[in-house]
């Protein structure tokens, strides 16, 4: 297939669009930046500088694709989140950015649309598990993202589909990860959320190949994930790969300090993605959580 990707330079881009060349896809990806024009023709994809706020540049993108992934988002890290107006960005990008890919795919006559989202939009169900027809919990933190699957699933007609992959937290090669580690190696908590409560997360190495099979899936909403962890054992193996023995979760005034942007991602979500693995016969890499997860950094020397 020809696969358009944007957000083809971030963390899940750049776990994506390898795994689509090493499938033999021919993939274009939006590049903003010289810089990153190279990154994607080192990667093996064709790049196209355009924008988001370009609907002509992403038609032209477009045109010829068999289908359009959009992995756009800005998710700032660290300190910088709970600095007011942290999250406009990626909040835009997630709904604005959202309607405009769907639109220039519409317009260059494309039949899929992959929109990334997340799973913390479930509400919090305890021990319960997750599947896709679990209820939701909006809140003016996870509002956007559920903006944006309207806008995807609104793509789909008798012609036209759609799949939203709901990801769990990101773990591995990624900023948040080595944040994480940071803070934990300085004394600080990362734990959120009740220690006895579930976690839903995915390694970076699992992201290539559930978009690969998303391209194939019925159209729909589909969770992506590892087995559900316990929040305590997931905070243990950070603090272990940071080389910390202490399992600390954050207190009550971190926490107000993050308001409602925090909120959801405590939240004890026991995710299943038996309804992927059905559809399409993927199954992550990285299953269950350990200390294998944080291989790729160890590779590169972050967790010295």
């Amino acid at each position: 297939m020809r696969v358009a990707v944007t957000g083809a330079t971030g963390v899940i881009g750049r776990s994506v669009v390898p795994a689509l060349v090493a499938a033999g896809h021919d993939v274009v990806g939006l590049a903003r930046t010289p810089e990153k024009a190279r990154l994607l023709e080192e990667l093996g994809a064709e790049a196209s500088r355009t924008g988001l706020a370009d609907h002509d540049g992403l038609v032209a993108m477009f045109e010829g694709a068999d289908v359009v992934c959009n992995f756009a988002t800005h998710v700032p890290v660290g300190l910088a989140a709970v600095r007011p107006g942290a999250w406009r960005t990626n909040d835009r990008l997630r709904t604005e950015g959202v309607r405009r890919v769907v639109a220039a795919a519409g317009a260059a006559r494309v039949r899929r649309v992959v929109q990334e989202s997340v799973s913390f939009l479930y509400a919090d169900q305890g021990d319960d598990w997750v599947t896709e027809s679990s209820p939701l919990a909006i809140t003016r933190a996870t509002e956007p993202v559920s903006v944006g699957e309207s806008h995807a699933e609104g793509f789909a007609n008798g012609v036209r589909s759609s799949v939203v992959l709901r990801l769990g937290t990101i773990i591995g090669d990624d900023p948040m990860t080595r944040f994480q580690l940071r803070s934990l190696r300085h004394g600080h908590a990362i734990g959120l959320g009740s220690p006895e409560g579930w976690a839903h997360v995915v390694h970076t190495d699992d992201l290539g190949p559930a978009v690969l099979a998303a391209l194939q899936a019925p159209g729909g909403v589909y969770n992506v994930g590892a087995d559900p962890v316990r929040r305590v054992d997931l905070v243990a193996g950070f603090s272990a790969a940071a080389g910390r023995e202490s399992i600390d979760f954050m207190g009550p005034l971190v926490r107000r300090l993050g308001g409602a942007r925090l909120e959801p991602l405590g939240r004890s979500l026991r995710v299943s993605s038996e309804q992927l693995t059905a559809a399409t016969g993927w199954t992550p890499y990285r299953s269950t959580f350990g200390a294998g997860w944080f291989e790729p950094l160890q590779a590169s020397g972050t967790l010295r």
